[in-house]
């Protein structure tokens, strides 16, 4: 049930948004991080992590088991420690109910899993399932779940399907190497939404010393020490998307500081959608580190475009409210998997573009948006942060949008409100 209470006027910009932004650190490379150093054989520090809903119920699931946090600063000391059985509350985020539950099969008892409403039914029986194929006793199929942790578990070779989500396969290797046989992932589906992320995890597990064998969609990690290391976060590149199309629909010019050179997010993409749909997108040398600075077209100038977005479906939202005031049409393709995000994120972009007069049509795999002219009224965001951020995009050149619970941005982006009446008013 859609919930329209909490409603927040959407700032209108008056000219064009000329604003620098500095944006927090990775969502996603945050709570590898801490999956990682909660395994790992000593202490481990992170700097630059991310303190949103989201990695604040990652922390707490860890520090239930038993794993401890000191916050000194900008860094976070994480301290391994003999798991124990423990209750997690999940909330909404998919990282923790496919992240943890590996981890607790070496906990010394029961661990249960609980989350919000929508997250018990978020698909979540291909990581269970695999769990009991290497050995995990887990009762349930979805949220309410347990996982009888032993203290070790066998590990081996698990086919899975993970059309679904790339989390199941990064949250079966992120533990792998803690499996006394190791384990083998191998993905039947040939389909692998978001390979980015896959990226991600290969490259934070290498940091902790942990060697991947990857020959297609099979992985293969042998038991071995993950390693104590030191974990520094880069901005999450998926949270400035929205701040850059700011500068894409009013023409305005945006500047993100700190941006990477070199990334496995698959936020950096943006970069490339930008252009193509009529920006001027230039990422320079700021010293020793790099901004990236986006120019939006004159009036009439955002084109549409077609995009196979399998790998980077968390940019949806964002891309669909830039080509929902794009002049041209726009296709939307390889996202059929956003079905079983935080909401069914193509009916709901389907339903709240239309709602305010737009011409979006749900594909069997993706959307197709139309030029129309939009008006204002009420923006649903169903509990979902990226659906939020979208409406907040759109209310900057239309007038009388109102976005149902922003504070859903704190998943991720704790303070987005704040953040974006000061560029509108910059």
């Amino acid at each position: 049930m859609i919930r329209m209470t909490n409603l927040w006027p959407a700032p209108v910009a008056a000219s064009p948004i000329i604003h620098t932004v500095a944006i927090p650190g990775s969502k996603s490379m945050t709570n590898r991080a801490y999956i990682l150093a909660s395994l790992a054989e000593g202490e481990s520090t992170i700097t630059g992590a991310l303190r949103s809903r989201d990695t604040d119920l990652m922390e707490g699931a860890l520090a239930a088991m038993g794993v401890k946090f000191a916050h000194e600063g900008d860094s976070i000391r994480v301290t391994p420690g003999e798991l124990s059985g423990a209750e997690v509350d999940c909330g909404l985020a998919g990282t923790v109910m496919r992240f943890v539950p590996p981890v607790a099969a070496f906990a010394q008892g029961p661990v249960l899993f609980d989350g919000d409403a929508y997250a018990r039914k978020r698909p979540m029986s291909t990581i269970l399932d695999a769990l009991r194929q290497l050995g995990v006793a887990v009762a349930g199929e979805t949220l309410p779940f347990t996982v009888h942790g032993r203290g070790h578990a066998e590990g081996g070779e698990v086919a899975i399907d993970a059309s679904g989500s790339s989390q199941f396969v990064s949250g079966l290797l992120l533990a792998a190497a803690r499996f006394d046989r190791g384990v083998t992932v191998v993905n039947t589906a040939g389909i692998l939404p978001s390979m980015p992320h896959i990226e991600m995890t290969l490259a934070m597990l290498k940091d902790a010393g942990v060697h991947v064998e990857a020959i297609g969609q099979r992985w293969r990690v042998d038991p071995q020490p993950i390693k104590a290391t030191h974990f520094a976060i880069e901005p999450d590149l998926s949270n400035a998307t929205p701040f850059l199309a700011a500068a894409a629909v009013t023409g305005g010019r945006v500047r993100v500081p700190h941006w990477p050179l070199n990334t496995t997010q698959p936020g950096d993409v943006i970069r490339m959608i930008l252009e193509r749909m009529g920006c001027h997108v230039e990422l320079y040398a700021d010293g020793k580190d790099y901004t990236l600075e986006v120019q939006g077209p004159e009036p009439g100038g955002l084109r549409g475009l077609r995009l196979d977005m399998s790998d980077i479906g968390e940019l949806t939202p964002t891309v669909a409210a830039l080509a929902a005031l794009a002049t041209t049409e726009t296709e939307l393709t390889g996202i059929a998997h956003l079905r079983g995000h935080e909401t069914d994120r193509l009916a709901a972009l389907t339903r709240e573009i239309n709602n305010l007069g737009g011409d979006c049509e749900e594909l069997p795999d993706g959307l197709r948006i139309r030029p129309a002219t939009l008006h204002g009224g009420t923006w649903a965001s169903y509990d979902d942060h990226r659906m939020a951020t979208a409406g907040a995009i759109l209310g900057l050149v239309v007038e009388g949008v109102e976005v149902e619970n922003i504070g859903t941005t704190a998943k991720t982006l704790p303070g987005f409100e704040v953040m974006w009446d000061e560029m509108v008013r910059s």
